[in-house]
């Protein structure tokens, strides 16, 4: 048999919410339909997060009510706290996403709190997801590098992973938030997190391109045994610590490798690529995919 990866899908949330116009409701709903028919086992679909901080999803409600439920499709969405958790269950996502960063410094500077403080603030939308029968996600941001403090300690990645682990997560992403990790970087701390939880069954990868190495980080952790991997349609997302790069890595370039490693993703590529074209138009921009440029211009030749 083949064996199958699954790949998540976060354009709809990690990607658009970096935009700086605001993307309409109808085409966020019909992004996340169009991404569900092409095959996606998960879609990261909205936040609930404060529109005052993220404008770009004050529609959470709207995107959430108004798409179109395909079976066996989990809609995921990111909370902040447990009024985001409510609006969350109200909408009836599927899996809630909370975070907390491997790095003390971008902790400190972005919600003004360590680490374990930050977790600590999640227990109770852990504690009301399990309650409720919600996949529960946790993402490690910056487990390769920190705008401010640089490499982050390996055993900083393990402590955020534990934590997460204590509090019930179905899943943990190891996150290369600023895309600034190497080959090598990836497989020592996959190693480690292995230590402690399945890398197979519990471990995602969620690699941004910034440096170009998005695609070489995610060949080392399927060496490693992890076969979860996010990724953002037409390279949707920037990087707001390095101005001018792209962000998180782009679903058609990720499909295109795992075809050529003969690995199972139950995702239409073909289907994904004029998603992609469509969405690059909507917003105005090009697609930041390799993959997806090319493939696109083969159709028109």
């Amino acid at each position: 048999m083949t064996e199958h990866v699954k790949i998540v899908e976060v354009g709809p949330r990690d990607g658009l919410q970096n935009e700086k116009q605001f993307v309409g409701t109808a085409v966020k709903i019909d992004l996340v339909n169009r991404l569900a028919s092409a095959g996606f086992a998960n879609v990261e679909a909205a936040a609930f997060v404060s529109p005052k901080w993220v404008p770009q999803m004050a529609d959470g409600t709207d995107v959430m009510t108004g798409i179109t439920r395909r079976p066996g499709t989990i809609y995921s969405v990111l909370v902040p706290n447990m009024r985001g958790f409510e609006a969350a269950l109200a909408a009836h996502a599927d899996e809630v996403v909370i975070f907390g960063a491997a790095s003390e410094a971008f902790s400190q500077r972005n919600i003004n709190c360590s680490i374990a403080e930050s977790i600590e603030r999640f227990e109770p939308v852990a504690a009301a997801a399990k309650q409720a029968g919600l996949r529960l996600r946790g993402s490690i941001s910056c487990s390769l590098g920190c705008p401010y403090q640089g490499e982050t300690p390996v055993s900083a990645v393990v402590d955020v992973a534990e934590r997460f682990l204590r509090l019930g997560c179905d899943e943990i992403d190891v996150a290369d938030t600023i895309g600034v990790g190497t080959a090598a970087q990836v497989q020592r701390v996959l190693k480690a997190v292995g230590q402690v939880t399945d890398l197979g069954t519990r471990v995602s990868g969620h690699f941004h391109d910034t440096y170009g190495q998005a695609l070489a980080n995610i060949l080392a952790a399927l060496e490693c045994g992890v076969r979860i991997f996010h990724s953002s349609v037409a390279g949707l997302g920037g990087c707001p610590y390095a101005k001018g790069a792209t962000g998180n890595v782009a679903t058609e370039d990720v499909l295109y490798l795992m075809n050529g490693q003969g690995l199972d993703t139950g995702i239409e590529l073909d289907a994904v690529v004029d998603i992609g074209q469509w969405i690059s138009q909507e917003i105005g921009r090009a697609t930041s995919s390799r993959a997806g440029r090319a493939l696109a211009l083969k159709k028109q030749a």
